[in-house]
């Protein structure tokens, strides 16, 4: 029976809701809510208060006394009745019956009805997005088509709105127009190619996201501890939520340079030196390090409660890494680098083994992982958590995880670590704190003045650096360090004919620089396939072309003849059939 014949499809839809939340959480309730869930879905009866759902399996006071309270608050925000309680139709029988009994006593005062809460969509959800979008096409138009709508929406969401955050589900960001469509926030209009626009309910929501862009304190004063304000948004209880600047707003710290230095061409400077007692070890936190609302604050409470307390601002590389946080605020700034934070040797990157899967999947493990290589950052830990997942879904794939895993720690030199939930990962980020401060915190670092950086020598320095001063500990500042890992302020045209290759089935990291050494751009890629000539003796050698050159390549850098022909297919147009 499939949820829409389902004979209680709301509380069914709520349930299933928690569900999923718990199993992400991996908390202990996930095996209650799904006895719930699949007793509730088989039911034929239609319940018409949450409080009668007792009498099925997997359903409780505390369960029911919840989907009560959801129940009224979803009447509230629809204007419904709340259907009455079971008990509450028994007392009132037997008050019809026996008026006078209520006469002698006090009368009851009437409850006040609870206003309904203001529906503000999450800071970066698909429904942020999509009003921002809509509200930045300015009031003229008539509309966006789901094309344009997604294409500006989609900087403004965390999510992706054409691919799954989950693989084992199909749905995307653009699921949340539905809610904005629900509550009237937008409208469509036009067949067959529909348009979407603002209500007027829509525009006051996004007069209040535009209204609250610049961060103040309590009396009214811009934020005097924030030295480059991030903006303000609306979270879901309509309180006004400082958002932490991002990464790439640091994109102009680090000057693009000329093309990769010689040895002999490598800047020379002197290190502005950080002595023990001067710094901290922190540790650094994405803040989309959420999996659902209720984690919102989960990992930072946790890691507090362990004695670390984490800072939380967006990452554009790795989920955590660890900084040394100067004690002397603006004294690194007087040396030539910017901010209060020097980048230390660990970045650390979290994957769900669901995630692990979806970006095995898209290819996005292989950028990742590229991403990781060339931030210069020494020591990658690259951390699985292992949540239980559908047996049958995930044997299709086990042989490919195991690859995955074993490619990273044989060919990549990253450190594997595994855990089974969100908390065995809070203790291991508290654990590996604790160990980098008292390793750090009692040694000299030196940092590499950003002046002298560009993103063509960054990685030839630390390359030389490392290799003439294997004892010394070199550096760069956060910003720094941000500006080079941006992905959109450091996206040379080398980083993208690789990852366009990337997206070729079969080409990973390695094979596509070897791809790139021999062909430097895709107009050089382009042309080398056209120069094969037309007919079936072209289409034969365009399918050999990249084989024939690197076929002879040893281990994973080598490209076979069905990889070859996968190229040829995209790049050339060519049928293999």
């Amino acid at each position: 029976m499939s949820q829409t014949t389902c004979a209680n499809p709301l509380l069914l839809e709520w349930v299933k809701e928690w569900w999923e939340t718990a199993r992400e959480r991996n908390s202990k309730g996930v095996t209650t809510y799904k006895h719930a869930y699949d007793s509730l879905k088989a039911c034929p009866i239609t319940f018409e208060h949450p409080s009668s759902l007792q009498q099925l399996k997997g359903f409780g006071p505390k369960l029911c006394e919840r989907l009560t309270e959801k129940l009224r608050e979803h009447c509230e925000e629809n204007g419904i009745p709340m259907p009455p309680h079971p008990g509450s139709k028994k007392r009132a029988g037997k008050s019809n019956a026996g008026e006078d009994d209520g006469e002698d006593g006090p009368a009851r005062p009437a409850k006040k009805a609870k206003k309904p809460k203001a529906y503000v969509p999450a800071y970066r959800s698909g429904a942020y997005a999509l009003v921002v979008a809509l509200s930045n096409a300015g009031g003229e138009r008539v509309g966006m088509t789901k094309t344009e709508l997604i294409e500006e929406a989609q900087p403004h969401c965390d999510s992706s709105f054409s691919a799954p955050t989950d693989p084992t589900k199909f749905y995307t960001a653009w699921n949340s127009m539905k809610t904005l469509l629900q509550k009237e926030l937008v409208y469509e209009r036009g067949r067959p190619l529909k348009r979407y626009a603002l209500t007027d309910e829509g525009w006051e929501i996004a007069n209040r996201i535009r209204d609250t862009a610049v961060p103040k304190t309590s009396t009214g004063d811009v934020n005097p501890t924030t030295a480059v304000p991030g903006p303000m948004v609306l979270d879901d209880d309509d309180d006004i939520v400082p958002q932490p600047r991002t990464d790439t707003e640091f994109g102009d710290v680090v000057a693009d340079g000329a093309v990769a230095p010689d040895s002999a061409e490598l800047p020379s400077f002197t290190p502005i030196r950080l002595a023990p007692g001067s710094f901290t070890v922190e540790l650094i936190l994405d803040n989309r390090e959420v999996r659902a609302k209720t984690d919102r604050d989960y990992m930072q409470e946790e890691l507090t409660k362990r004695g670390v307390k984490p800072t939380v601002r967006a990452l554009e590389l790795g989920d955590a890494l660890w900084v040394a946080r100067c004690k002397q605020t603006g004294w690194l700034a007087q040396q030539g680098a910017e901010g209060d934070e020097v980048v230390l040797d660990w970045i650390l990157e979290r994957k769900r083994l669901d995630d692990l899967l979806g970006s095995l999947r898209d290819g996005r493990f292989h950028e990742q992982k590229f991403r990781l290589r060339r931030s210069g950052v020494k020591n990658v830990v690259y951390l699985v958590e292992e949540i239980s997942m559908d047996a049958a879904y995930f044997q299709k794939y086990e042989e490919a995880v195991q690859s995955a895993m074993a490619s990273m720690q044989v060919v990549n030199g990253y450190f594997l670590k595994r855990t089974q939930k969100m908390d065995d990962t809070i203790r291991y980020l508290a654990s590996m704190t604790r160990m980098l401060k008292s390793v750090y915190e009692k040694r000299y670092l030196d940092v590499i003045p950003t002046r002298v950086l560009t993103t063509k020598n960054y990685l030839p320095l630390l390359k030389h650096l490392r290799g003439t001063q294997p004892s010394a500990s070199h550096h760069i500042s956060y910003p720094a360090f941000a500006s080079l890992a941006s992905k959109s302020n450091n996206m040379a045209l080398r980083d993208l004919f690789l990852k366009m290759l990337m997206c070729s089935k079969g080409v990973t990291g390695e094979k596509a620089i070897e791809i790139q050494k021999v062909w430097k751009t895709p107009n050089e890629f382009v042309r080398a396939f056209e120069r094969c000539g037309p007919g079936e003796e072209g289409k034969r050698r365009k399918m050999d072309l990249v084989s024939s050159k690197l076929g002879h390549l040893v281990g994973r850098k080598k490209i076979t003849k069905p990889v070859s022909q996968k190229l040829a297919e995209v790049w050339a147009d060519v049928d293999a059939q």
